[in-house]
């Protein structure tokens, strides 16, 4: 088999490999998810370089942590979550950076004008941030069915709870992110 796999039971199958030390299979599980992992960190952070930066923490991530996926579902949902949270922890770390600089404290960019880019904008990461902060139980539910679409059923079984549960969360976060949510024009 090459190490070009790129079928979702090809990628299966090199993680359950490199759970059990394989080398070979790991390097080539990261290249292999490579490409999805950097369109996730681009659907959620506005400049190229920062997706890259989240990418690249989300491939660490993935490979500190792959003994985290159970193979309940299939490894790329898994990795879709650990591309997302590092988008996100990306976003905190740059956020405060910001703050913490002298350059234009006062200006903040408007996000309905800047940071429209594979439909997520900066208020939404902003709303995000609120919710983790209030109710982090809804955050994962509803960033991976709200923003990256995932099905319910995926969702219940990335998240380990019941497919109930999973509904009622994505709803109650739905209500608790809306009024934060600038209004497009």
């Amino acid at each position: 088999m090459g190490w070009d796999a790129t079928t979702p039971d090809e990628i299966d199958d090199l993680a359950r490999r490199a759970q059990t030390g394989d080398r070979d299979a790991l390097e080539a599980l990261l290249g292999a998810v490579r490409p999805r992992a950097l369109n996730v960190c681009r659907g959620v952070l506005p400049y190229s370089s920062d997706a890259e930066d989240a990418c690249q923490e989300a491939l660490i991530n993935i490979a500190n942590k792959l003994g985290s996926w159970h193979g309940r579902g299939r490894f790329t949902t898994w990795m879709h979550a650990v591309a997302v949270n590092s988008s996100r922890s990306t976003y905190r770390r740059l956020k405060n950076q910001a703050i913490a600089s002298d350059a234009a404290p006062t200006e903040k960019p408007d996000p309905r004008t800047t940071s429209v880019i594979a439909g997520t904008r900066l208020d939404l990461l902003e709303a995000m941030e609120t919710l983790e902060r209030d109710h982090p139980q809804f955050v994962e539910p509803l960033l991976l069915r709200d923003v990256y679409g995932l099905p319910y059923d995926e969702i219940a079984r990335l998240v380990d709870a019941p497919l109930g549960t999973v509904k009622a969360q994505i709803h109650h976060g739905r209500k608790l992110v809306r009024p934060l949510l600038r209004a497009s024009d």
